[in-house]
């Protein structure tokens, strides 16, 4: 719906020297750029200039409720501190911003406390990732919740939809498009757009299929997590890359789909993760390792043996 969204970041996007024209750039092609950043590295000035060049949106990263949390996560001091003064520069300068928050063991105890400091602080939205252990995710695999844990979170998460006056987002976690429908059908909510907003009309993994990733090289990827080059922009077009990749197109055919996954009445609106499949296994057609969800074909068999 609307314009087609191009996410700056990184790493750290506001170290590269050349954003601004980046960004004018993307507006000019009728792009809407966001800005994800850490925070630390936003002025009044560099605010002024991406907002000028069309910069509709920053995400701020808050992986704790205060200080200690944050910088402990982050392995950063000062980090916290700079993510505040980061959030008053964008307030002053009426640009919106989203609070992201990846959760692990670490600190998904204190969840509710950074999304009641996400309304506090006056941001538009706020979306939870899903740890998937590849990059710097695998320093934190073994912070990573058990499968039974994050499907209590996205409940939890379900429940917060509406209470808060926030878009909420659950990203890497594709598993919430199953769990909106089946507590829908429970509250005899129809899914639609009038009752559940943009989450009606999208789906869980959309790696290569509505979104993909293309790097600083020019690397296109299905998502940032899953690494299997698809394409080089510096012998391609983008079109090319888009409609002829292979793995694209096997993503987007989920009769290609393999294990539980494939056998999935939610396979439409979920998809698994395509990057946790592919890191636990090999193969990123596999199962997502984080479900706990038994589709309807496998509990029918076990009934009937």
């Amino acid at each position: 719906v609307g314009l087609p969204i191009i996410i700056l970041t990184g790493g750290e996007p506001l170290l590269r020297k050349d954003l601004i024209e980046i960004t004018q750039k993307a507006s000019s092609l009728g792009l809407k750029p966001v800005l994800a950043t850490n925070g630390t590295l936003l002025t009044k000035e560099i605010l002024r200039e991406l907002k000028k060049a069309g910069i509709s949106r920053v995400s701020i990263s808050l992986d704790g409720a205060d200080a200690r949390s944050h910088d402990n996560f982050r392995k950063m001091p000062h980090a916290f501190e700079g993510a505040m003064r980061g959030i008053k520069l964008l307030k002053e300068c009426g640009i919106p911003f989203q609070i992201n928050t990846t959760v692990t063991a670490v600190n998904a105890h204190e969840l509710p406390k950074v999304h009641e400091l996400a309304k506090a602080l006056g941001a538009v939205a706020h979306h939870i990732f899903l740890l998937v252990p590849i990059g710097r995710g695998k320093e934190l695999a073994e912070e990573a919740l058990p499968p039974e844990r994050y499907e209590e979170i996205l409940h939890w998460f379900y429940e917060q939809r509406g209470k808060s006056g926030l878009h909420l987002k659950a990203t890497c976690a594709p598993h919430y498009y199953r769990i909106m429908r089946e507590r829908a059908r429970e509250e005899g909510l129809e899914v639609t757009y009038e009752t559940f907003g943009l989450d009606a009309v999208t789906r869980g993994c959309l790696a290569g299929t509505g979104f993909c990733f293309i790097s600083h090289q020019g690397i296109v990827q299905t998502c940032g997590y899953l690494e299997i080059p698809c394409g080089d922009l510096r012998k391609n077009t983008f079109k090319e890359v888009w409609e002829g990749s292979e793995v694209f197109n096997k993503l987007r055919d989920f009769r290609n789909y393999r294990g539980k996954c494939g056998r999935c009445e939610y396979i439409r609106v979920c998809g698994g993760c395509r990057a946790r499949a592919y890191e636990a296994t090999g193969d990123y057609l596999e199962e997502e390792p984080l479900c706990t969800y038994q589709p309807k074909k496998e509990r029918l068999l076990s009934q009937r043996q």
